[in-house]
C-alpha cells in the first residue's frame, strides 16, 4: 500500500511539472511568434507591460527588446533549477530558426535570444 501511495505522489508530481512546462512553452512560444510576425522588438518597456506568469505562479516570462526573459519565481530556486530549465527550453527550441540561443544571463535568469 505504501508503494502505491509513493507511486501516486510521484505520478502526480510528474504531471504537475509536465503541465507547467506545457504552459511555459505556450507562453514563450507566443512571444517568439510575435517577434517573427507582429513586433520588430518589444523595446525596453516590454518587460513591464507584457510580462506574464504561469497559472501556477512558478515562472515569469517577460520580453525585452528581442530577448525573452524567463525567471523562476521560487526564492529557493538553485542554479541547478535554472540549468534544468535552460536544457528544457534549449530542447524545445532546437531547430527553430527564430531562436538563436537559450542561455543563463548574468542576472541568473534564462534568456531566449530572438535577435536577428
Amino acid at each position: 500500500m505504501k508503494n502505491v501511495i509513493i507511486l501516486f505522489i510521484f505520478s502526480l508530481s510528474f504531471l504537475m511539472v509536465s503541465c507547467s512546462n506545457s504552459e511555459l512553452y505556450e507562453k514563450t512560444d507566443y512571444f517568439v511568434d510575435q517577434l517573427s510576425t507582429t513586433y520588430e522588438s518589444y523595446g525596453l518597456s516590454g518587460i513591464t507591460t507584457n510580462e506574464t506568469v504561469t497559472s501556477d505562479g512558478y515562472y515569469k516570462i517577460a520580453p525585452i527588446g528581442r530577448l525573452i526573459n524567463v525567471r523562476i519565481e521560487d526564492a529557493n530556486a538553485a542554479s541547478e533549477d535554472y540549468d534544468k530549465l535552460r536544457n528544457r527550453l534549449e530542447n524545445h527550441y532546437k531547430g527553430d530558426d527564430r531562436v538563436n540561443d537559450v542561455y543563463i544571463c548574468g542576472a541568473g535568469t534564462i534568456m531566449i535570444d530572438c535577435r536577428n
